[in-house]
């Protein structure tokens, strides 16, 4: 190993994390270049090359970059919306809200969006991400400011994307995808509100309010980038830059080759594509709840409260051994926290943190939480979900699509699914619990958490 590891989680979460988690974190310990440590975050387990939850900060000019490191489903992220509403306003209209948005946002593998996008749009959309969106009109300028990267990352290069990457993205530009995406109508009920001045910056300000919040990234685009990069840097790795690594799912150039200066630009136009696509969403739900509701999305206070990625590399500059460095964060299923005061932090957020959306699954609710001063032990970063405890295939054989339904229903959740064996992959057993991994965040002075969303209406991927 070049540098220790490091895994953050309680001992009840240690003690349930799959062997492959530390093999495969030992393994990121190895890659040239990484700094300081390797980390996995609470809600770790097994992923492709990395462990989800999985943190690796590289020199850029003796590290590598690593599209296992990043994920295929590139910038995944997660959108939370407020509104002015309470749950007695839309108790009645719950399974119409639901229902539209089902039919308004297409989920499902190969699911089209109702853009037609010619080769020029979509490399437009390549290469200002959310921006494009705002450009013709969907949605509303002060979202690009509660954004991460004002919903565009400079140096996105649609000339280093294969046609066949662009052929699956083309259609997919407002879609919410499959696997453990989703959409959802939340509450915040009044006993969980854990800072109140924190949430009121962030427009969540009234007992039982609503929020809606989604989880999706950027669909087969995403996957074919990082699919075409691996198959091209795997012929180099050993041949060509003198890499050998015990695992080839790590597969990688080093950053300041062509060959890493091309991904790290392809990656970027996954990352922009996938700010678009939960633009794109976000305006299909403003004109679903304001059909339904009979009133202006404005008026509703439909406003973003932010927008975070969790499965990126980005440059970034942070504190090594008593001095600033400039490094290459890879973060593969986990959240770029930033402390307050921070400058890439939103002005309105800038005193309380970066917002953070850590999703749970559609049985147990998800919270929102902020970035703090102690996150630096981890380059500002933290979880971004739950964490699976069995695999899909695992969780398919154990629980039944409708049968799982049924039970939200009795308990108040209303969901519309494309497949109930999907629907019995998301089981909320198949899932750590939040509660804990949440917990564990703060405990290990990653982030804070600020509410806990309660879901009673779901849009399942």
């Amino acid at each position: 190993m070049r540098v220790p590891a490091r895994i953050f989680a309680t001992p009840e979460i240690l003690a349930g994390m799959d062997d492959q988690v530390f093999e495969q974190i030992t393994n990121v310990a190895l890659l040239p270049g990484i700094v300081d440590r390797a980390f996995c975050m609470p809600d770790g387990h097994w992923g492709y090359g990395f462990p989800i939850g999985g943190l690796a900060a590289m020199d850029p000019d003796t590290g590598v970059i690593s599209p296992g490191g990043i994920g295929f489903d590139i910038n995944c992220g997660m959108r939370l919306v407020r509104t002015n509403l309470v749950h007695d306003d839309i108790r009645e209209h719950v399974h119409r809200l639901v229902d539209a948005l089902y039919t308004r946002v297409p989920a499902g593998v190969g699911g089209h969006g109702f853009l037609k996008l010619g080769d020029a749009e979509f490399r437009d959309v390549g290469r200002h991400g959310a921006r494009w969106c705002i450009d013709h009109g969907y949605g509303w300028p002060e979202d690009l400011d509660r954004t991460e990267e004002r919903g565009a990352i400079a140096g996105a290069d649609p000339d280093c994307v294969s046609k066949r990457a662009l052929d699956r993205g083309r259609a997919q530009v407002g879609t919410l995808g499959s696997g453990n995406h989703y959409l959802e109508i939340q509450i915040v009920k009044p006993e969980h509100v854990f800072d109140a001045e924190a949430a009121a910056v962030m427009g969540i300000d009234r007992p039982y309010q609503v929020v809606v919040m989604f989880h999706c990234g950027s669909r087969g685009f995403g996957h074919q980038i990082a699919s075409d990069y691996v198959q091209a840097f795997l012929p180099l790795m050993d041949k060509k830059f003198g890499i050998k690594l015990p695992d080839r799912d790590l597969a990688c150039a080093p950053f300041r080759s062509a060959e890493g200066q091309a991904y790290f630009a392809a990656m970027k136009c996954g990352m922009n594509m996938s700010f678009a696509n939960r633009q794109m969403i976000l305006h299909r739900i403003r004109e679903v709840f304001s059909d339904v509701l009979g009133r202006d999305a404005r008026d509703l206070g439909l406003d973003m409260v932010y927008d975070v990625s969790h499965n990126t590399a980005k440059l970034e500059e942070h504190e090594v051994g008593g001095r600033r460095r400039q490094l290459l964060v890879h973060r593969k299923g986990a959240t770029r926290a930033f402390a307050p005061g921070m400058a890439d932090v939103p002005a309105a957020f800038r005193f309380i943190g970066q917002p953070v959306i850590i999703g749970g699954s559609m049985e147990t609710g998800s919270y929102l939480l902020c970035g703090v001063e102690s996150g630096r032990a981890a380059f500002f970063t933290t979880a971004h979900g739950s964490g699976r405890t069995m695999s899909r295939a695992a969780a398919k054989k154990q629980f039944r699509g409708q049968q799982l339904e049924r039970d939200l229903a009795h308990r108040g959740i209303y969901v519309r699914t494309v497949s109930y064996a999907g629907l019995a992959e998301e089981a909320g057993a198949a899932y750590k619990d939040i509660d804990a991994v949440v917990a564990a965040t703060a405990a290990a002075g990653l982030s804070r958490p600020v509410v806990r969303l309660t879901p009673i209406g779901n849009v399942k991927g």
